[in-house]
């Protein structure tokens, strides 16, 4: 499928209606990280700018007492925002999690914000939410994040059975992401399960689908990617862009406390763990005390007012994940990590988003050249 290139020299990435200047998604980071102030940066900036909505209910005052309507009351407001900040042209998306017990509450009010396209991870995006009308009729496109080849096959397969349509792109996330990881433990440093193999194993499905429906389906690559060079590379292996999210948390628009961005800035290869989550996953993280305290068996007290999570057993976790992360966004780090991808140490300076897409844009046409 032929897709046309920027005057930078730098292929554009369609998702089906959508046409972005800058191949480039933002990754949604959960618990208050990537809000409407971010979002929009990147989205002003041509790529997609992404909220994501896993604890957007941060801040309103009812969260802990009507949960579900603060959420969504949350993410109307923070897609709204997103879309007055970037401008007319901005494309905003949203990153919602099959996991969470609302998510399709937030699936539908995503929809009705007409925000341009949902990424849906943490669980197959296969049976469409009832709150959805349809997936091939509504403004908003529909994209499934994978972390396998197996995954994004199921995905299409059910689709074109039950809904006689197919998704117009899928991410394919590798195992060097942040936060919670869709690999066993054995997988993440496992050759055979690096993104460089998981990317032309995903291109081979969706080839099939895209002869079938006569259309052109994107495969963007997560997990990892940090530089121009790494765009360029991933794309010469078959992926139309690429999902960053770790990169973005070195910016002056994140809406991450400083404290959470110093502990970016101040980490070394070696604080990069992984962790296995309350919620039954593991997961990369910045190491600290709270996470040590978690290690030697220390429990940290909380009370669970609604369970966020479906796979949360949460009368027998050491911690409550929602807690510690969103501590962490508002910068109280004792009580609570940072996640974060496997090139965290290398973020060393706090830049403006356009300063940092204009960076990745001189690294991939540089790359490009040689």
């Amino acid at each position: 499928m032929n897709y046309s290139k920027t005057s930078t020299g730098i292929p554009t990435l369609r998702i089906g209606r959508l046409e972005i200047k800058v191949p480039i998604i933002q990754g949604g980071m959960g618990v208050g990280i990537s809000l409407s102030k971010l979002a929009a940066a990147v989205a002003k900036a041509g790529a997609v700018g992404v909220l994501a909505t896993a604890g957007i209910g941060l801040l309103e005052p009812d969260l802990r007492t009507n949960y579900r309507e603060a959420n969504k009351r949350a993410l109307r407001h923070e897609i709204r925002q997103a879309r007055e900040l970037a401008g007319k042209d901005g494309i905003v998306g949203v990153n919602i999690m099959v996991a969470l017990s609302d998510y399709e509450d937030l699936a539908g009010a995503a929809v009705e914000e007409k925000a341009d396209v949902v990424f849906v991870g943490a669980g197959l995006l296969t049976k469409r939410p009832k709150t959805v009308p349809s997936f091939s009729d509504v403004q908003t496109e529909f994209v499934p994040i994978v972390s396998s080849a197996r995954a994004a096959k199921l995905i299409f397969q059910y689709w074109e059975k039950h809904y006689q349509y197919v998704p117009n792109a899928v991410v394919v996330e590798g195992p060097l992401a942040g936060g919670h990881l869709g690999f066993k433990r054995e997988q993440i440093d496992d050759p055979d399960f690096a993104l460089e193999k998981l990317v032309p194993q995903v291109v081979s499905v969706v080839r099939s689908f895209e002869r079938s429906f006569d259309k052109p389906i994107s495969v963007i690559a997560a997990g990892g990617i940090y530089t121009g060079q790494d765009i360029y590379d991933i794309m010469q292996l078959g992926a139309n862009g690429v999902q960053m999210a770790t990169r973005f948390v070195g910016t002056h628009e994140c809406d991450a406390s400083d404290e959470f961005k110093q502990a970016y800035l101040e980490c070394t290869k070696e604080d990069l763990i992984i962790i296995d989550s309350p919620v039954g996953l593991p997961g990369r993280a910045v190491h600290n005390k709270f996470l040590t305290d978690v290690s030697a068996g220390i429990k940290q007290p909380f009370k669970c007012p609604w369970k966020c999570l479906k796979t949360c057993d949460y009368k027998n976790v050491p911690y409550c994940i929602a807690d510690a992360l969103s501590n962490a966004k508002l910068g109280n780090l004792e009580h609570g990590f940072a996640f974060a991808g496997a090139n965290a140490y290398r973020v060393d300076e706090i830049v403006s988003v356009q300063a940092l897409i204009n960076t990745l844009s001189e690294e991939y046409q540089r790359a490009a050249k040689t």
